[in-house]
């Protein structure tokens, strides 16, 4: 499917014109693509699988997420390769290949949103639109050096969209530059530009950085030194995060384990936050998705063809702790942050692993990965991703979390930081 200088992002190339071409328009001659789990008039949303395309029909209209952007004078130039039906955050392809990552090609891009992140990553769009359920943006993001953006869950419209798990499924979007991330930004979310607000906070959590094998001064040095520069010292904070959830998410106990406590790479809490996401995908998943594989028996790679199995024996014991979950987690880091507290986590716990790592080795990683991935995912803040370039020759980046509804001004913040970013 690859050619030389696409990378392997592209499944289908195509254009989509803007629907007016005005120079006021705010992204007016800036190119896009969509992973192919968005619909698209004329073609079919593929979920990359050929079963799932081969046995859907061609979409009779446009997702209302790719015709704001038309409308806003982008041209959109194809669909992307994804993770099959979402369900990996390594972004390897058996079946359209696995697009290659440009900053290190003997490295995984991430998935789930794969080609989309690697489109942009080198150079072939301005920006480019995901999904991110477990970490479909944030993770191909940090791996592939570039900025990726969560909204707030239920921020944006997700018609036109194939669910993964609603509870999780949010749009994300992707572009090297913050000023574009913060445009693009601006018209999915129909919010107006808002003036700069000073963040009241930006609480570093300390025992999260403990989960990345890239030492903490590599990761928050920069930031650190642009946050002082732009608000001064006493906006900075230090929090055990994985302490604090332990208190004030009680309903978390029923998915704590014994086993976590003594293993170094795990913080107890944030596991069994990881836990619970987890149970709750596979049923919202299995709800979407158990008939028509059940019927069809599609062909899935490894890695995700276990974890669709394991999704359609899960029986759905536990969801009403979940919710309970959810809400509590959701007001403690309300009351943690404030309107316009700011959280910084690493993204991921590490450099992207190598393409074709056998997934036992992988499984540390995971757990590392998702216990800081289900942060934002189980209490449905936003979360930016922010490149800040290469250590040993591999992609380094960190994540800034702000509350629901806080999307433009964490956007805002984000081009106000990098602009003081020593490069």
């Amino acid at each position: 499917m690859e050619t030389a200088s696409d990378y392997g992002a592209f499944i289908e190339k195509f254009i989509l014109p803007p629907t007016s071409s005005s120079p006021d328009h705010p992204l007016n001659s800036l190119t896009f693509a969509v992973k192919d789990i968005f619909d698209v008039k004329g073609y079919v949303a593929g979920f990359g699988n050929p079963d799932w395309a081969r046995t859907h029909q061609v979409a009779v209209s446009t997702a209302p997420t790719v015709l704001a952007l038309l409308n806003a004078g982008a041209t959109c130039v194809g669909k992307t390769v994804m993770d099959e039906m979402a369900y990996s955050i390594n972004g390897e392809n058996i079946h359209y290949g696995t697009p290659r990552n440009p900053c290190a090609e003997d490295r995984v891009p991430g998935g789930s949103s794969s080609g989309s992140a690697v489109a942009v990553g080198a150079k072939l769009v301005d920006f480019s639109l995901g999904t991110d359920t477990g970490g479909s943006v944030r993770v191909p993001a940090s791996y592939c050096g570039i900025f990726g953006f969560r909204p707030s869950h239920g921020a944006i419209l997700k018609s036109g969209v194939v669910p993964m798990a609603q509870s999780f499924d949010t749009v994300g979007w992707f572009a090297r530059d913050p000023k574009i991330l913060s445009r693009v930004g601006h018209v999915l979310l129909q919010s107006p530009h808002v003036t700069s607000v000073r963040p009241t906070q930006i609480i570093i959590a300390e025992d999260c950085f403990q989960l990345s094998t890239v030492p903490f001064d590599v990761v928050t040095r920069t930031v650190i030194k642009a946050i002082q520069k732009l608000y001064g010292d006493d906006v900075l904070r230090h929090e055990i995060l994985g302490e604090y959830v332990k208190a004030k998410v009680p309903s978390l106990e029923h998915f704590m384990s014994e086993d976590n406590a003594d293993q170094l790479y795990k913080i107890p809490s944030l596991t069994a936050l990881s836990s619970a996401m987890r149970l709750l995908q596979r049923y919202e998943f299995k709800n979407n998705h158990g008939e028509w594989i059940n019927a069809v028996k599609p062909d899935l790679g490894p890695g995700i063809s276990e974890r669709v199995s394991e999704a359609l024996s899960t029986t759905g014991e536990g969801i009403e702790t979940y919710h309970s979950i959810k809400r509590e987690l959701h007001d403690a880091l309300t009351d943690l942050l404030g309107d316009f507290g700011v959280l910084m986590i690493p993204t991921v716990p590490g450099p992207p692993p190598k393409l074709q790592t056998k997934p036992s080795e992988l499984d540390v990683f995971r757990a590392r990965a998702f216990s800081l991935l289900s942060i934002v995912g189980v209490s449905g803040f936003c979360q930016v991703n922010i490149p800040l370039g290469m250590y040993n020759d591999l992609p380094v980046s960190v994540s800034l979390v702000a509350r629901n509804g806080a999307d433009g001004f964490l956007l805002h913040l984000v081009e106000n930081i990098y602009d003081n970013i020593e490069k």
